[in-house]
């Protein structure tokens, strides 16, 4: 059995390196997870890809800041197989009103085609989810994401696992020792997530 979720019990665990989940949207149970390798992604490393770049270039789309955090988690939770299910979702909503969670945004127009949602504690940033309904919307929200945590000081950008596609943009796996040992530093920085970050191949970020 696990304590009710409430903002302060989840970001107690992320300081302890660990992170909840449910098998999927119908499952009411949860469970907390420290993996043994943990994904994450050294800033200075985050790949941009000359194709991707030049999508960036041509700023196809509007980037906004937690303008539609519910549609963003909404966004990641419609596919298949999800661990969000409505407890996560409205943990991370509560995270969210508490300014502890954010969302990078890609927007065509009026429609949100993509973005990435996670919990920033201190000098460490915990990657929970992307989704992308545009080719490269969500490679895309991840490069503004990162020009973001670097403007603001962040240390650590945790993406739990590893995937192929966040392997294509520079994030590797280190053992479960080297993540704690990078989270206790993380955790002795104050970054600021609302920094205004420095443009990405040119094209600025709204706030």
């Amino acid at each position: 059995m696990y304590k009710t979720l409430t903002p302060e019990l989840i970001l107690t665990a992320y300081a302890r390196g660990i992170f909840p989940m449910s098998e999927s949207r119908d499952d009411q149970d949860l469970f907390w997870v420290d993996p043994d390798r943990r994904g994450v992604i050294k800033l200075d490393d985050f790949h941009i890809s000359r194709s991707l770049r030049k999508t960036i270039l041509r700023e196809p789309y509007d980037i906004r800041i937690n303008t539609d955090f519910a549609g963003v988690v909404e966004g990641c939770a419609n596919r298949e197989e999800t661990w969000i299910n409505a407890e996560i979702f409205s943990i991370y909503m509560a995270l969210h009103h508490e300014g502890h969670a954010h969302s990078v945004e890609v927007w065509d127009g009026s429609e949100l085609v993509g973005g990435v949602y996670g919990v920033t504690l201190r000098g460490a940033y915990f990657g929970e989810s992307m989704f992308s309904r545009r080719r490269d919307a969500s490679k895309i929200a991840l490069a503004y994401l990162v020009s973001r945590l670097k403007a603001g000081g962040f240390r650590l950008f945790d993406t739990q696992f590893i995937t192929p596609h966040l392997s294509s943009l520079g994030a590797t796996e280190i053992s479960r020792s080297s993540y704690h040992q990078a989270l206790r530093a993380a955790l002795k920085v104050e970054a600021n997530f609302h920094q205004q970050p420095q443009p990405v191949s040119g094209h600025q970020v709204c706030t």
